[in-house]
């Protein structure tokens, strides 16, 4: 099995200005097209762990691999070209740009890779739109859809460049049950459809009993 995102004995303390620890030797690897679901009580930690994988916090110990390659002592602007091709995300909130169409903002993250012409992110946008059955929605603005087609464009910004695996953090956190379940089956079938590596902090257990895998987190550790 290829494997996408490795986590090998990660801490992670606050110091604030007492030393607490937030991560305690947290260690688990993820193949491509796995379902795993990250959960626990709030404050175990899961979100900081999120943060570190997804490298946005640099200040840990241990050490993180993303494809194979080692993100430590890398400098911001190669952390921030990872990010962009290799990890797509989706949060509770999905941070659309409402002055632009729902199109443009699924299109944004290509067009910033610069790895395509504008022509062929545009066309990569209306494929993924209709993966998630709302190209009919791709000219309005984004403050015209509903909240859970709102939570579909977000997906298929996240989806644009292909990405390596998508994180999400709580993405059903702001949902109703209807909707909820329309995300949740979104991404299964990502999964096993298009064999998408897919890793979800959630605190939903419904949606995280139907995932393949569960990392449960307690008190900064990984208790299975």
């Amino acid at each position: 099995m290829e494997i996408v995102l490795e986590a090998k004995h990660i801490y992670k303390s606050f110091h604030d200005p007492v030393t607490v620890p937030i991560l305690k030797d947290v260690s688990f690897n993820i193949s491509k097209g796995d379902f795993v679901s990250v959960i626990g009580k709030s404050g175990c930690g899961k979100s900081t762990l999120l943060y570190i994988l997804s490298t946005m916090d640099t200040d840990y110990e241990g050490e993180l691999f993303i494809d194979g390659e080692l993100m430590r002592n890398k400098k911001e602007k190669q952390l921030a070209s990872v990010r962009n091709e290799k990890i797509g995300f989706v949060f509770q909130f999905h941070y659309l740009l409402n002055e632009f169409s729902v199109l443009r903002n699924v299109m944004m993250p290509g067009l910033k890779l610069g790895k395509y012409s504008e022509q062929e992110v545009e066309h990569r946008a209306i494929q993924k739109l209709k993966m998630l059955g709302i190209e009919s929605e791709a000219m309005k603005l984004a403050n015209q859809l509903s909240g859970g087609q709102k939570q579909r464009v977000a997906i298929a910004r996240a989806l644009i460049n292909d990405p390596l695996i998508i994180m999400g953090d709580e993405p059903t956190g702001n949902l109703d049950k209807k909707n909820s379940t329309i995300v949740f089956d979104i991404f299964k079938e990502l999964a096993e459809v298009y064999n998408q590596t897919l890793l979800i902090v959630t605190h939903d257990n419904e949606f995280a009993q139907s995932t393949h895998r569960i990392i449960e987190m307690e008190d900064g550790r990984i208790i299975r």
